[in-house]
This record gives structure tokens, sequence and C-alpha cells, in this order.
């Protein structure tokens, strides 16, 4: 099944360098629209994590 990807809604309409996501067999999938052959792939509790830490600016703890 291949992997759907979806652009970030922060990328506008025409943008060229997007940030797409996709979530593939309980992982997430992150890669730049413009190159598309280098993904980023992280377990969904560990990016959250991440992203929380990056909101608040705050270290990230690991998660089990």
């Amino acid at each position: 099944m291949p992997v759907e990807w979806q652009k970030s809604s922060f990328s506008g309409i025409d943008a060229e360098n997007c940030l797409e996501l996709a979530h593939h067999k309980g992982r997430i999938l992150l890669r730049e629209s413009d190159t598309p052959d280098m993904v980023v792939t992280a377990a969904p509790a560990r990016l959250h994590t991440l992203l929380l830490a990056i909101k608040t600016g705050q270290k990230p703890t690991r998660t089990p």
C-alpha cells in the first residue's frame, strides 16, 4: 500500500518547500517536499513529546 503524504497547513497553498507527514505502519513519517527521498520516522508518542518540548521551551524527556 502506498504512503499517502499530507502537506502541512502552515506551508500555504503554493509553497514549494513544504513539510509533509504520513502515518504508515504505526509510525509517523516526515519529509520536506524539496527532498522527498530523505524521510524521518518517529513513534507517535516520542514525536508528541518532542513537539510539546519545543512548544514549551523545555528539554524533552524520554518516553517508554
